[in-house]
């Protein structure tokens, strides 16, 4: 399983997928007013989980980029939370924050896939050492 890029890794691309549907959401169904605060936050969050994926890989050790992957993560779940947030302000409907959890599971457990993927790399490394 070498990548020569991150953008070779399926999480990588469907967290793509994620971020852009989430700046097509805010551009679109978010009020003006909230430009400089939820929308900032949320697309900051979302572009976050990209950004700490490609950085990971590009580390080059398996203990770094499991870190990385940790916070893109945490980014996740905060975007989840801007979600909420946006759902409690009435700015998107329940179906909406319903098909955006989805979406999020299905990262997290690419994600999740993939730190289990490292550490077994990680530990077959310290095994040859």
């Amino acid at each position: 399983m070498i990548h020569r890029s991150f953008t070779d890794l399926d999480v990588y691309k469907e967290c793509r997928q994620l971020r852009i549907a989430i700046s097509g959401l805010v551009k679109s169904d978010f009020p003006t007013e909230e430009k400089f605060r939820l929308m900032d936050q949320i697309l900051r969050s979302s572009r976050s989980i990209t950004a700490n994926i490609a950085e990971g890989h590009g580390r080059f050790y398996h203990k770094e980029n499991i870190s990385f992957c940790r916070k893109a993560r945490g980014s996740m779940e905060e975007t989840l939370e801007h979600l909420i947030t946006a759902f409690d302000e009435g700015y998107i409907t329940a179906g909406v924050l319903k098909t955006f959890k989805v979406k999020i599971d299905s990262c997290s457990k690419l994600i999740n896939g993939y730190i289990k993927y490292l550490k077994k790399a990680q530990h077959g490394e310290e095994e040859s050492d």
